[in-house]
């Protein structure tokens, strides 16, 4: 049967090697005598114990002199620790302290023990350090907070608490252990970090502000620029109204001398003719019958050209078949006469809707038309004209392009004569319901006048088929 050996307690190997000592120092005359087994059993056990002794005497040494070195470096690490440390109880009063606290103090290590640390807290954080103690006794776990202390010169700085609860069998009160450290610099530069960020957000402000006045300056500027623009185009104006009263009084005037002078010219002079023929048939018609049909003839080709002529007058100051038909009849019949008269062929595009519009404005677009083609007539050299009605988003759009010379647009509506007279007519025109005229005139591609104005309020999306036709 196998037994398993039995360990040596630390006693017994204590014994074992003082039993090994004592046998290698006796001397072979006292082995020799064994008969005295009494007398040498107790000696034999003292020297034994007395081994004993002194092998516990050297390890006890030994873990004396480890300790002592231990201690040296434990309270050089308490003493010299870059942190200041306290031992608390719950009245704050302190227990120990190592060289740092007691520097962070100002006072002698000695003179700190038994004093309530609450002493140099300032003023303003002694309410917040007896909450801060409260919260380390009442839960365990590890506290942090910062509190603003007072030297024993007076001095003032920030300390940081890390501070743990803490006990011990052989004393039955509560204490705790509290690292303190120096932050007067970090919260100087936290500080200054708050202050330097209030001075950017101020000085961002006052950017924006100054970005705000001079964005105020520059509108100020660009408005005062926009009324005297605005002043200086209606003094233009206020001359070009003038000289337009003057050149419509003139151009009237002028018309009622055309008028007269065809009155006079022609119609008195057919009508003096037909009152010729009349008195000559009172003499010829008991004479010739054959010569008094011939007369009549006459007469009556007279009246016609009286007739003709005073339709021609009529169809000028205003078309009876604007009114009768409407405006692509009357475009249509104005164009056939332009072409009969002048050679200069046309086409016309229309929308049928734009009968829709008002009588005030299919008298513009009609005006505005047969300025431009008189226009033409006088000045473009032309072969061929295009006019076109569009319906344009909600936009009544008419455009004449002729393939005649050009000319200088700006030079003329700046020029002081009566030439510009037509074209800021037709502005005038436009303009007075709402619209827009535009003229443009390129070098080898002709002249396009458009005028664009606004459908009536109820008709919009033009209806119907386009009215197309060429002459």
């Amino acid at each position: 049967m196998n037994s398993t050996p039995i360990p040596l307690t630390a006693t017994a190997k204590l014994r074992r090697r003082a039993e090994v000592r004592q046998r290698k120092n006796q001397r072979p005359a006292v082995r020799a005598q064994r008969s005295e087994a009494d007398s040498q059993r107790l000696v034999h056990e003292l020297q034994v114990h007395q081994v004993e002794l002194e092998l516990q005497n050297a390890e006890l040494q030994e873990a004396r002199e480890r300790m002592e070195v231990l201690l040296d470096k434990y309270t050089s690490l308490y003493d010299f620790a870059p942190v200041g440390y306290f031992s608390l109880d719950e009245e704050g009063q302190i227990m120990e302290v190592n060289l740092t606290g007691a520097a962070l103090l100002g006072l002698e290590r000695s003179r700190l023990i038994n004093r309530r640390l609450l002493r140099f807290v300032a003023l303003t954080s002694q309410a917040g350090f007896r909450a801060f103690l409260q919260q380390v006794f009442g839960a365990p776990g590890k506290r942090v907070g910062e509190v603003s202390m007072r030297k024993e010169d007076g001095t003032v700085f920030w300390a940081n608490f890390h501070a743990v609860s803490a006990s011990a069998s052989s004393d039955p009160r509560k204490w705790c252990w509290v690292a303190v450290s120096d932050i007067t610099a970090l919260k100087g530069a936290e500080e200054a970090q708050r202050r330097l960020e209030a001075l950017a957000a101020t000085n961002r402000e006052l950017e924006r502000e100054i970005a705000r006045r001079q964005a105020v300056e520059s509108s100020l500027k660009q408005s005062e620029q926009r009324q005297r623009q605005l002043w200086e185009q209606s003094r233009h104006m206020q001359e070009h109204l003038r000289h337009l009263s003057r050149q419509i009084l003139s151009a009237q005037e002028e018309e009622r001398k055309r008028i007269s002078r065809e009155l006079h010219d022609v119609i008195a002079q057919v009508l003096t003719g037909i009152n010729v023929q009349l008195a000559t048939l009172k003499t010829e018609t008991s004479v010739n019958n054959e010569g008094l049909n011939q007369n009549i003839s006459r007469t009556q080709r007279l009246v016609e050209k009286s007739v003709d002529v005073v339709h021609r007058f009529a169809r000028e100051l205003r078309p009876a078949v604007l009114d009768d038909l409407g405006l692509i009849p009357a475009l249509h019949s104005f164009l056939k006469d332009f072409t009969t008269q002048t050679g200069v062929r046309t086409r016309l595009t229309a929308f049928a809707g734009v009968d829709q519009l008002d009588s005030v404005k299919r008298t513009m677009l009609y005006r505005v038309a047969q300025e431009a083609l008189n226009n033409v007539a006088r000045h473009a050299q032309a072969s061929r004209v295009e006019v076109s009605l569009r319906e344009l988003s909600g936009t009544a759009h008419l455009r004449i392009q002729d393939d005649g010379k050009s000319f200088a647009v700006e030079r003329v509506l700046r020029a002081k004569k009566n030439q510009r007279l037509g074209l800021l007519g037709m502005r005038e025109r436009v303009e007075m319901v709402g619209g827009k005229f535009t003229v443009e005139s390129v070098p080898g591609q002709g002249t396009t006048i458009s005028a664009e104005i606004p459908l009536d309020s109820g008709r919009r999306g033009g209806g119907g088929k386009p009215a197309d036709g060429a002459n």
